[in-house]
Order: structure tokens, then C-alpha cells, then sequence
């Protein structure tokens, strides 16, 4: 009797503690435990950060030494601010923007409640009694603030604490100035749409008119959490403008309004309004804007410079490709001091690459060169001619950080291992270099320009024993050759007690999406350890398409996204049950967003490889996501029939094969939950059993932390029961 006692206590134990660490990985305990944003001040020597969300501390950047209080609540006598959640310095540092009472919109725009704190006069001010503001920006001088409300932008004059609108014709669902629409927020990862010139005279934004854009609209079920005690009886219905593939866009343009004169005036760049301008940049020279245009099909870029006043613009630079232009090479361009060059990233041999430029747009000098891609740019010493930036020149699994001249002569500033990121300080005469592995959570390293280690300013040492005491087995990259014959990068995850002898069912984790990277030698602690501890390999693999293997591999995809990434996951699984320790009859696959596309596509390619599948969000029809995005990969329905039918889990429902969970939130303003009720429609027209999991107003992150302890228990036990 106490034997069985003891193995019921025994079992209960060991079900807990497994419990426990699916719980502990999906609440975060794992996740490096990062330190507050680090904001370098002008002088190079110091730094702040918000402490404990109620003060703003400076710090000596060499020695770590607390040096000032900047600002702190407890200070503030008779104001009711109860906390920060960040904030800005003006330029010249005398002023702090402070905001608290955050209200997300969207996947990262927000409103909030900002104040003005002059440092000198310890004196905090709203800066505005007109409701919450989005997106403030000082001027330059220091003595202006712009900012948004309400699809309007407004003029705050600090020395006579004055607040102007500076335009007036704002209204949802048709002109929005300054801030982006759903579209450029979500694919040109766009928050703020005005800039000041360099003499703070004149303010350049963006105008959106989203009049002719479609609607679209969901139910959302629950009342607010101050009325949560209440039954909804009638759910109310957010809409929004949402433009999808090969549909109407919000056309824009570009304007300028001149403080002094109070007018506005628009820049002539040419007819077409079918096209994208995400970003605007002014120069070094006070009237001079650039502008950056991508067309419809973003396989051409153009860079006009533009003179503000005349509101005449001239074509500076054109980048065209047979594919596409990623957007994101616009913020590496750096405008210099000297007015008469920039430094830039394009493509054109084969990987991306820094180069030099004349501000006519001719390029002087290819500043880095190699079969390898630049993943960042940290900027340009113009004293020194140095270049700071990071590559995968190493391996596409690692990131370094570098300093190259003009010359070529170059530096590698970190210690080729893992993954290294960095954020320097205004002269470059420090960066803090942060650093993890596969086996290593993030080390913070202050160093020099050269390299060397000044200081640890956090090493994570208690994340790092709290898991190494778990005694979970640890990842090994692997790599494996699809039938076309391209290396796949990879990694494995095999149990604790693994025993060779033995058969293990497998999971397969994938992204897969453009551009993108999931196997990299970088700290990322996910529910892979769930399923290792018990008793199933996980393997993650990055398809055809992905991220830092040069342009050819990355841009294959194009006009056929999921076709190649599912010809490289199938034949991953085959390769896999060859394995003498793996049952080719137990293979599941799992994906979120566009993995999600990725398991619906793998499991209906004709090919019954995979027994289960989880499909997270998914995509199932080009046509139903939206333009920016899938025009990018896949151009318009009406130019790319064939690959838009070759590419839709819609119409491949009759092919699927194994068993299937279907995950969505009600509320997905990304990924709309139209997606996977369309296509449960065909699966039921097919006669194909399948089981669904909904999530009642969660937005495409699925967000909460009793809903992700839900959701990842429900597909555990879903893979567990079917695999």
C-alpha cells in the first residue's frame, strides 16, 4: 500500500513539476531579464535610464557611477503623476518629455499623456489640456514641440505655452496627418510621420487619405474591464480601414508646414498616387527634404531630394530589382555633417552592403564588401571615416559587430561567438555590446571603440544557474538538404534521457516567413523544452527565404511564397524519419502567423509526411491580407493568378492530410479571424474533421497570461494525444 501511495505521489510530483514548466517558459521566467533602455546624452560620457518607473537617473558611462537625479516624482509637489512609463530629451537636454497612461491603438502606435519638465526650473507642465497626444517631437531649438491628436497635428511653443493646431482637416476613416494608417504602422513599421528641418522653421509630414480604402469590421464580445462584472448582450464592432491584396491604398503626399508663415504647402513629386513614400528624411541643409518613393509593386525605390520652399523635387537615386526592395534599407541611410555625401545599403552585388555616396546620387565608395550581409548600420564617425555596423560575415547563425574606414581596414569589435548587438553613444566612443549563445542568456558589456571590455553592466548570472538547474539538454545546429540541393540551417532538441535505440515522435518549429530567422545562435528559451520533457525531439528549421544568406536565397520565394519553404519543410520531415532514432510515422509541425500559412500548405502538398499539425493565426489566401505586405512577395492578383492559386490554403483544404488544431483570436486586426472561418467552410465542404480553438477580442499575439498558459496546454496536449 505505501509503494502505491509513494508512486501516486511520485506521479503527481513529476506531473506538476512538468506543469510547472510549461507555465514558468510561457510566463517568461526564462526570458533574459533586460535592463532599462540605456539613452546616451550628447557629451558621449553619460548616460539615463528610468529607475522603478518614477525617476530618471544619469550615470557615468565608463564607471557606472550614479551621478544625478534628472527628474523624480517624489519631486513633483502637487502633481498627481503617479508614474512614467518613459520619456525624451529635447536636443540641447534642458527639457524632458515624460508620459504615462499609455492607450495602445494598434501592434505599436499608442496615445498617452505627456508632460514638459524643464530642468532648470524643476518646473512640470502638461503639455497639453486637450486630451492625450501621440508621437511628440521637439524641435531642434528646443523650444517647439509637434504632435498628434485625433488624425490632426499640433504646434506647442514652449516659451509662451501656447498650443496651435497646425492642421485642421483630420477625420477617422478619411485624412490622417502625421501618424500612419493600419498599413504603414504594421508593414513599414511607420509611428511617426513628421520631421523638423534642421532650424526648426519647418515641419514636413505625411498626409493620408484613406477615403477610398474598404472597411473592415469585428465583433468585439467583452465589456471593458471596468465593466466586466456586466453580460454583454450586444457586442459593439470595431472597424477600421484595411486595405487587401490588389485593392484600393490610402494615397498620400507630402507637406510642409512653414512655422513663420503659418501656411502649408505640398511637395510636387509626380502623378502617381498609387505608390508608397514610408519614409521622409530631412538633410543637413535646411530646406532640403528627402523623400523616398516605393511604387505599387516596391521593386523600384526613389530617392528625390526636395526643396522645401519651391515644394520642387529632383530624382536623386533609383534602385530597381527584379524582385523587391526591402524598405528597411532606407533607415541605414545616414545624411553626413558635411552636406555633400550620405551613406547607404543596397543590394546590387548580391548581398547587402554599405557604400558611400555623393549627394547626386553617384556612389563614391563600397564601404563594406563580401559574401555576407550587413544586418544593421550604428552609424558613421565623419572625423574618423569609420563605419560602426553588424553582419553575419562569421556565420548567417551569429552577428558581430564591426568599425571599417575608408580603406577597408576593418575591426571586428566583438568576440565571434553568438549573437552581439550594439548601441553606441553619441561619439562612438563606447557601445554597449549585448551578447547571448544558444547555451547563454544576454551579457551587457560597456566597451570602447576598439573592443575591449570596460565594464559588465549586467550578466544575467540568476536566469542563467535558475536554468542551467533544470538540467534540460541543450540545442545542436544541424543542417539539412532538400531535393534542390540548399543547405537548410537548423537546430535539435533531443530529451533528457535520450537513448539512440529508442523511436521518438518529433516536432517541427518553423517560421519560414521572408526575411526571416528562427535558427540563430542567439538565447531564446520557448515550450521546446516542454516537449523535450517528454520524451519528443524538437526541431526548428529555416526554410528557402529566410534571413542573412544573401539576396538570390532570401528573394527565391518571390511569386511563390509558401511554395519552396514547403517543398523545404516536407523534405525536411522525409530526411528526418530516416533517422534510426526518429518514428517517420510521428512528425508534427507547428506555426504562428506565417508558419501558421506554412503547417496548413505542408500538410496539403499530396504528401502525408506530417501526422499533426498545429496552425496558429494563419493566413489562408493571399488575397484576404493586405497590400503592402503580400504585393511585396507576390504582386497583384491580376498579375500573378498562378501563383496566388499555387499559394492558397483555401484551395488545397481537400488535401489535407493528418490531424489539425486550428488557433485563432477573435480579435486579430492582422490576420483577420476571417482567414481560418473561411477556410474551416472548405475543410467541411471537404469532409475533413479538424479541431478549433478560439480566443474571445485577442488580437493576433494572443496576449494574457492565463490565455497563453491556455493556449499552449491546449496544443501540448493536442500534439500529445495526436502524435
Amino acid at each position: 500500500m505505501k509503494r502505491i501511495l509513494l508512486f501516486i505521489v511520485l506521479s503527481w510530483s513529476l506531473q506538476l513539476s512538468s506543469a510547472n514548466l510549461l507555465y514558468d517558459i510561457v510566463d517568461g521566467k526564462y526570458k533574459t531579464k533586460s535592463i532599462e533602455a540605456i539613452h546616451p546624452m550628447m557629451d558621449g560620457e553619460y548616460y539615463t535610464q528610468l529607475v522603478d518607473n518614477k525617476a530618471i537617473v544619469k550615470y557615468n558611462f565608463k564607471s557606472g557611477v550614479f551621478v544625478d537625479t534628472l527628474f523624480s516624482i517624489s519631486r513633483q509637489k502637487g502633481s498627481t503623476l503617479k508614474d512614467i512609463v518613459g520619456y525624451e530629451f529635447s536636443s540641447n537636454e534642458s527639457k524632458l518629455l515624460v508620459y504615462n497612461n499609455l492607450k495602445k491603438r494598434y501592434r505599436r502606435s499608442f496615445s498617452a499623456d505627456y508632460y514638459v519638465y524643464n530642468l532648470k526650473r524643476a518646473e512640470l507642465e502638461p503639455l497639453s489640456l486637450n486630451g492625450s497626444q501621440e508621437q511628440p517631437l521637439f524641435s531642434p531649438n528646443s523650444r517647439y514641440i509637434a504632435f498628434a491628436r485625433e488624425n490632426n497635428l499640433f504646434l506647442k511653443k514652449l516659451d509662451f505655452n501656447t498650443e496651435t493646431a497646425i492642421t485642421t482637416d483630420g477625420e477617422v476613416g478619411k485624412i490622417i496627418n502625421g501618424t500612419p494608417d493600419w498599413l504603414y504602422e504594421e508593414e513599414f513599421k511607420a509611428l511617426r510621420c513628421f520631421e523638423w528641418n534642421a532650424d526648426s522653421k519647418l515641419l514636413a509630414f505625411l498626409k493620408f487619405d484613406e477615403s477610398e480604402v474598404g472597411n473592415f469590421a469585428f465583433s468585439i464580445y467583452e465589456k471593458s474591464e471596468a465593466q466586466a462584472d456586466e453580460l454583454t448582450l450586444y457586442p459593439s464592432l470595431f472597424q477600421y480601414k484595411y486595405p487587401k491584396a490588389g485593392e484600393k491604398n490610402p494615397t498620400v503626399k507630402v507637406c510642409v508646414y512653414d512655422e513663420y508663415y503659418k501656411s502649408i504647402k505640398t511637395i510636387k513629386i509626380d502623378d502617381d498616387q498609387d505608390c508608397y513614400i514610408p519614409r521622409i528624411k530631412w538633410t543637413n541643409s535646411v530646406s532640403q527634404l528627402a523623400v523616398f518613393k516605393l511604387n505599387r509593386n516596391q521593386n523600384r525605390l526613389d530617392m528625390l531630394l526636395a526643396n522645401a520652399r519651391s515644394t520642387l523635387s529632383n530624382l536623386i537615386l533609383r534602385q530597381e530589382e527584379k524582385t523587391y526592395i526591402d524598405y528597411e534599407n532606407i533607415d541605414y541611410l545616414h545624411f553626413l555633417v558635411d552636406t555633400t555625401h550620405f551613406v547607404a545599403v543596397n543590394e546590387q552585388d548580391g548581398f547587402r552592403h554599405a557604400y558611400l555616396y555623393n549627394m547626386n546620387g553617384t556612389v563614391e565608395k563600397q564601404l563594406t564588401k563580401g559574401s555576407w550581409d550587413v544586418t544593421d548600420l550604428y552609424g558613421y564617425d565623419e572625423l574618423k571615416k569609420l563605419l560602426y555596423y553588424q553582419s553575419a560575415e562569421l556565420s548567417p547563425l551569429q552577428r558581430d559587430v564591426y568599425a571599417i574606414d575608408n580603406k577597408g581596414k576593418k575591426l571586428r569589435l566583438t568576440d565571434g561567438k553568438g549573437f552581439h548587438s550594439a548601441v553606441f553613444n553619441s561619439n562612438f566612443s563606447y557601445f554597449v555590446d549585448d551578447a547571448s549563445s544558444i547555451d547563454a542568456p544576454n551579457v551587457l558589456t560597456l566597451r570602447t571603440n576598439l573592443g575591449a571590455s570596460v565594464r559588465i553592466i549586467q550578466n544575467n548570472e540568476l536566469l542563467s544557474s535558475n536554468f542551467a538547474a533544470l538540467q534540460l539538454p541543450k540545442k545542436e545546429f544541424i543542417s539539412f538538404s532538400p531535393s534542390e540541393n540548399v543547405k537548410l540551417n537548423a537546430w535539435m532538441l533531443k530529451p533528457s534521457n535520450f537513448d539512440s535505440s529508442k523511436k521518438y515522435p518529433v516536432v517541427v518549429v518553423q517560421y519560414s516567413g521572408p526575411n526571416s530567422q528562427k535558427v540563430l545562435d542567439k538565447w531564446d528559451v520557448d515550450w521546446e523544452y516542454y516537449l523535450v520533457s517528454k520524451n519528443y525531439i524538437v526541431v526548428c528549421v529555416d526554410t528557402r527565404g529566410t534571413g542573412a544568406r544573401g539576396t538570390e536565397f532570401r528573394k527565391c520565394t518571390y511569386q511563390q511564397l509558401g511554395v519552396l519553404e514547403t517543398k523545404d519543410l516536407v523534405e525536411t520531415a522525409k530526411q528526418l524519419g530516416k533517422f534510426n532514432y526518429i518514428d517517420k510515422d510521428r512528425i508534427g509541425i507547428w506555426g504562428w502567423s506565417y508558419g501558421g500559412f506554412e503547417v496548413l500548405m505542408s500538410m496539403s502538398n499530396g504528401e502525408k509526411v506530417f501526422k499533426a499539425g498545429v496552425a496558429v493565426s494563419p493566413v489562408t489566401d493571399w488575397r484576404l491580407y493586405n497590400t503592402a505586405f503580400v504585393e511585396r512577395y507576390m504582386r497583384r492578383p491580376e498579375e500573378n493568378f498562378k501563383g496566388y492559386q499555387q499559394t492558397s490554403p483555401l484551395l488545397k483544404a481537400a488535401d489535407l492530410q493528418g490531424n489539425l488544431l486550428l488557433v485563432h483570436g477573435s480579435a486579430d486586426n492582422n490576420v483577420h479571424t476571417q482567414n481560418s472561418m473561411l477556410y474551416i467552410d472548405r475543410l467541411v465542404a471537404a469532409d475533413k474533421q479538424f479541431e478549433m480553438q478560439l480566443y474571445t477580442d485577442k488580437n493576433h499575439s494572443i496576449l494574457g497570461n492565463q490565455t497563453r498558459r491556455h493556449l499552449y496546454t491546449r496544443m501540448s496536449e493536442f500534439l500529445f494525444s495526436k502524435l
